[in-house]
């Protein structure tokens, strides 16, 4: 385990008394109330110093609700130092009228739509949406990718055409690693990795295995493949709990990396579990 505190970059906390998120109804396993100390009793030895909540895909319209709900978490422990919000870009300019009222949340560091729940993932690349993204770095806001392996090609054409918008690619691209499959996802990161407005989040990635018969000697090459493309100055930790209680523990994601840098120096170590999260969402 790391010897300081770290900073996770993908937490997902919900409260199903407070709000409502459909989508749970199909993951029984976690449709039930995740909160904070939920979280402090699975940790084990890990140490969080700060943590960024990412949206948990609530239903539709009640964005703000969700917002508001992180900022109160927030305010009762000052570790929930960020907050990655729902906006429905795909509404184009006139998402922009929601932006001062996602504001008034200290925590709001950055942006995330799914694009990964989509039957259609090229709607990212029609013009409402890239007009509705090209008005986050005005407002000092990231935009947050999660897209599917099949889907990566999208991932890189959005990059690619919205050159000034900062992006952090949720999951690795969720890789199939069930399937043992590496090509087009392989090449498609080190794609990628190569546009300079794009940092890579190491979250998710268990989940993408099977989730009975995962093993972390499947898991860690893509991790690797990952850090090799974009190296310590771009990558960084997310645990993507609750999520990840699918498959695995809270501490047995920080051991696999553990394992994947054993070797590198203290400062790479230090980029990937603080400092690049740090840096990004301005923490």
């Amino acid at each position: 385990m790391p010897n300081f505190p770290i900073v996770d970059t993908h937490v997902h906390l919900y409260d199903v008394t407070r709000l409502s998120y459909a989508w749970l109804s199909n993951v029984p396993k976690i449709n039930h109330s995740h909160l904070l100390a939920d979280l402090d009793a699975e940790r084990g030895p890990v140490v969080i110093d700060k943590m960024v909540f990412a949206e948990v895909a609530v239903d539709p319209g009640r964005h703000l609700e969700e917002a508001a709900f992180v900022q109160e978490m927030a305010d009762r422990d000052p570790r929930l130092a960020g907050m990655i919000a729902h906006l429905p870009l795909e509404k184009g300019k006139a998402v922009e009228a929601d932006i001062p009222k996602l504001q008034k949340f200290r925590t709001l560091r950055g942006i995330r739509r799914l694009i990964e729940t989509e039957r259609n993932p090229a709607f990212c690349l029609e013009a409402p949406f890239l007009e509705a993204l090209r008005l986050l770095p005005k407002h000092n806001l990231s935009f947050d990718i999660c897209i599917k392996h099949w889907a990566m090609a999208y991932a890189i054409e959005l990059v690619k055409r919205c050159p000034e918008v900062s992006f952090v690619l949720d999951h690795i691209g969720k890789p199939d690693i069930k399937n043992g499959l590496r090509e087009p996802w392989w090449s498609q990161i080190a794609e990628l990795a190569r546009l300079p407005n794009v940092v890579a989040k190491l979250s998710g990635v268990v989940t993408e295995a099977d989730h009975t018969k995962w093993t972390p000697d499947q898991v860690k090459p893509y991790v690797a493949h990952v850090i090799d493309c974009f190296g310590f100055d771009r990558v960084m930790y997310g645990s993507d709990w609750s999520v990840s209680r699918l498959t695995h523990r809270y501490p047995q994601w920080v051991a696999i990396l553990d394992e994947v840098v054993a070797g590198t120096s203290d400062a790479e170590r230090r980029k990937l579990y603080r400092d690049t999260a740090i840096r990004v969402y301005r923490l």
